[in-house]
């Protein structure tokens, strides 16, 4: 463990300056740096150059010293491009020096370039952008640390999360049991998921404290603005490699509300400079969460030690509060966030079960008494940009879609209409609620189930074998009413099939762990009431993964996360088999619109942003996206008088 109380006095700035004369021939005037442990000083030359003095702690070994100095000169041969502190030798050509300090002690002294930036900490904000260039660095660092050894870097060190059950012993320092239930949660999940797999994780040497005050970020004048380096190399050890990522995530999350995208935009590009392999994956949400059990249980002792002591608290409030909210996080659900962000698909096993529906739908009964595969009907465009609802969004309330949606049905002779399945939709406005996405700023309106659009008391079918798993009547506004949800098995693997705005009647025909047989009338739709004063209709939706949502498992995603989603929630049919050709034309995506614009436009014609928009609807003041984000047009006289 590193050192516990200091047993000599800082050093003085006078002493700093004479100490860069007479080691290194510097002429400069110092100036304190924080530390935990050693005396830091920033050095500034009248020529212009800066440096940092380092005078450690007398308790210091001179081997730490040796490894974070050969470290950094392994750094300059093998990533001379890296931002990072070099050393300076002294006048005698060595990396350190032993000096004697005027309290009398021995200490160890030596000499880093001085890197010029604004902490991590001190910065604001933190951009998805800025955060994954962070990531990037690190991956860089580790990449080229590969076939790095030195013998100190085998240590006890309290940072090791491989080591971090020590934790434990110390909990009655956490004040309150609430406090102490949090981080009892994280030592639990360190010791039944990440103890027994840590001996196939990958180990090397890593840099191990991307703290937010280690981070520099470029000088505010230089776009786009990314991290420049990190600094205090102090806590360089060899250990679990994705620790590194897992650190700097847990620093990144402090203070925000959306905790999972400021992890996975470290993730992604520490993934994309030193690729992660898929156990380490699955293991990041854990090692967040315990590095900052750590961080506050040792904030917690060492306030025991010395109340007054600043730089170790310095971090505790935000880390108690990022801990909080990533306890209300699914660590399955952080596990498909974090591959997604890594271009990976979210559910390792997604794939497979999608096949064995592929395979198996052919063969399953209709969830309908008519035969969706060949039964006439009419497909909706509920879409941003659809041309039936039209601009004014009132049409998408239901006083005016409910009507709307009838009189097509009727227009067009048929008993079966269809809102389609990965639709963009401004048709809802209640929160994603649950232990999922945490606190996203943003309005849902990725449809993840098929609807299906028929009289009231019309049977509803088992398309496959399954048990029932979920009876329920969710009551909140524009939510499933009566929902069942069937528990199916795809040799081996789990699924699920959720069947929402039924009627109440069904709920008391059904028990807990009944079987259901292909093709058997289990359910009957709800009339107009159960179905939110929507048409009756059944929302049928396939979910590969419940997340420990049950009924509440969400049938509209937000568009940010909507790959995840899309993938733990795929396309329904598959199994319901209406013939592709029925469904109208979708809205491109940007990327073939982009193309289109290139062979149509002039390049006079410039695009505004990095990440051009795709307007595709205007109403009054406002422009909608693809997605179904809202934008207020601030140009010309729209703010007045509309579009």
């Amino acid at each position: 463990m590193l050192l516990e109380t200091r047993v000599a006095n800082p050093i003085c700035v006078e002493e700093a300056a004479q100490l860069s004369r007479d080691l290194y021939g510097i002429e400069s005037s110092a100036k304190s740096l924080p530390g935990e442990y050693d005396d830091n000083f920033h050095l500034t030359v009248v020529d212009g150059r800066s440096f940092v003095l380092k005078v450690m702690h007398p308790a210091r070994q001179r081997s730490l010293i040796d490894l974070q100095c050969q470290a950094l000169q392994h750094l300059a041969r093998r990533a001379p491009k890296l931002s990072l502190p070099r050393v300076v030798a002294n006048r005698s050509g060595d990396l350190c020096t032993v000096v004697t300090a005027a309290d009398g002690t021995k200490r160890l002294v030596w000499l880093l370039t001085f890197l010029p930036g604004t902490m991590l900490a001190k910065f604001r904000p933190h951009s998805g952008e800025l955060l994954n260039s962070l990531g990037r660095l690190l991956g860089e660092i580790d990449c080229a640390l590969q076939d790095f050894s030195h013998p100190a870097a085998q240590r006890e060190l309290k940072w090791d999360l491989s080591a971090a059950s020590w934790i434990k012993n110390h909990l009655q320092n956490i004040g309150g049991p609430p406090r102490r239930s949090l981080v009892e949660k994280f030592i639990a999940l360190h010791e039944t998921e990440t103890l027994p797999v840590l001996p196939q994780l990958r180990r090397s040497v890593i840099y191990g404290d991307a703290n937010d005050h280690n981070v520099l970020v470029s000088d505010l004048r230089s776009l786009p603005l990314k991290t420049v380096s990190v600094i205090d190399f102090g806590d360089m050890h060899y250990g679990v490699t994705v620790s590194e990522v897992a650190i700097a995530s847990a620093y990144a999350i402090l203070g925000k509300k959306d905790v999972l995208a400021a992890a996975a935009a470290v993730v992604a590009g520490y993934h994309s400079a030193f690729p992660l392999e898929d156990l380490e994956l699955a293991a990041l949400y854990n090692l967040i969460g315990m590095r900052l059990a750590v961080s506050v249980t040792n904030s917690a002792r060492r306030k025991t030690l010395n109340a007054d002591d600043s730089y170790v608290t310095i971090s505790e409030d935000s880390a108690w509060e990022a801990l909080e909210r990533l306890a209300e996080i699914n660590p399955r659900f952080a596990h498909y966030v974090f591959r997604d962000a890594c271009g990976l698909p979210p559910m390792p096993q997604s794939a497979r079960v999608q096949r064995w529906l592929q395979e198996h739908g052919r063969a399953s009964a209709s969830l309908l008494t008519e035969d969706l595969r060949t039964a006439p009907s009419v497909v909706f465009d509920l879409s941003i940009g659809s041309g039936f609802l039209g601009a004014d969004p009132r049409t998408a309330e239901t006083a005016s879609l409910s009507p709307k949606i009838n009189s097509r049905m009727k227009g067009a002779g048929v008993s079966i209409g269809v809102g389609r399945y990965n639709e963009p939709r401004l048709l809802y406005t209640s929160p994603l609620f649950g232990n999922v996405a945490n606190t996203l700023e943003e309005r849902r309106t990725i449809h993840l189930g098929m609807d299906l659009f028929v009289r009231p008391g019309t049977p509803v079918r088992a398309p496959l074998d399954g048990v029932v798993h979920i009876v329920a009547n969710n009551t909140a506004p524009l939510d499933y009413g009566p929902v069942v949800i069937l528990k199916h098995d795809a040799d081996g693997d789990s699924f699920f099939t959720l069947y929402g705005h039924l009627s109440a009647d069904t709920l008391k025909r059904l028990e807990i762990g009944q079987r259901i047989a292909r093709g058997e009338n289990f359910a009957r739709i709800g009339d107009d009431l159960e179905n939110g004063g929507w048409p009756p209709h059944l929302h049928f939706q396939i979910i590969l993964d419940l997340l420990e949502l049950d009924a509440d498992f969400p049938g509209v995603a937000f568009a940010s996360q909507r790959s995840i989603w899309t993938n733990l929630s795929p396309d329904p049919n598959l199994l319901v088999g209406i013939p592709a050709e029925r469904f109208p034309a979708t809205e491109p995506p940007v990327s073939e619109t982009l193309a289109a614009r290139q062979r149509v436009l002039g390049t006079n014609l410039s695009l505004s942003y990095d990440k051009p928009l795709k307007i595709v609807r205007g109403w009054m003041q406002h422009l909608y996206d693809d997605t179904g984000r809202v934008f207020l047009d601030l140009y010309n006289n729209v703010p007045l008088v509309g579009h």
